[in-house]
């Protein structure tokens, strides 16, 4: 549960805002939408050794971003 300690004089969209961006930072969305469809283990890894490779060829300069 998110708790948003909100002053008598502060207005309803500054605490809004704060609600928004601590419930950014907590990824409940994220982990929603990643457990809308099963990925399977293999798919998993083979995605971040793929993302892997894409980092290093950049950090050696082979691909210009």
């Amino acid at each position: 549960m998110l708790i948003i300690d909100s002053k008598d004089c502060e207005n309803i969209d500054k605490a809004l805002k704060k609600y928004k961006k601590k419930f950014e930072k907590s990824k409940v969305l994220l982990q929603l939408r990643e457990r809308q469809s099963y990925t399977k283990p293999s798919i998993k890894r083979r995605s971040e050794v793929l993302k892997a490779v894409y980092k290093q060829k950049i950090a050696s300069g082979k691909i210009e971003v």
